[in-house]
């Protein structure tokens, strides 16, 4: 799109399905590069990804082609079919519906990046409800506590 130009940092936090804690070690990484190849192929900017068992962060750099909900609906569709396809779970792998979509500017990408890279040692000292809770309430989203990502069962 020429003459267009934009600076969008978002990052995405969506969970496993009943937040069950199905996202291994083994397989993580092969994980991300996978979502990392999603992204990119829309020509946006994966700038960090990473996350823990139940649930993951990304942060990218959005190009203003396409919208958030279409981008995370073929992220989540497309990442829960190719773990199944992988079969590197015994059960069916599902994204729990919705996300949490956030947005920076340019001088706090740095510090989002390495709030994301240490999600395991975040994790060792918050829930993950109790951090999404605290996303909702410092960007000032208002939301019905029914609708938070349900917990594990």
């Amino acid at each position: 799109m020429a003459n267009t130009y934009t600076q969008i940092h978002l990052q995405f936090v969506f969970a496993v399905k009943n937040r069950n804690a199905l996202i291994h070690k083994e397989w993580k990484d092969e994980l991300f590069k996978y979502i990392t190849g999603i992204v990119a192929a829309y020509n946006h900017k994966l700038l960090a990804i990473n996350g823990v068992e139940d649930h993951i962060h990304i942060l990218v750099g959005m190009r203003p082609t396409q919208s958030v909900s279409e981008l995370l609906q073929d992220i989540k569709g497309s990442s829960s079919k190719w773990i199944n396809d992988k079969k590197f779970l015994k059960s069916k792998f599902e994204w729990q519906q919705g996300f949490g979509a956030f947005s920076y500017s340019k001088s706090d990408v740095k510090s989002v990046i390495k709030y994301i890279e240490n999600q395991e040692i975040h994790h060792n000292k918050q829930t993950f409800h109790d951090e999404y809770i605290e996303f909702l309430n410092e960007f000032d989203i208002e939301y019905d506590t029914k609708y938070i990502f349900l917990d594990p069962i």
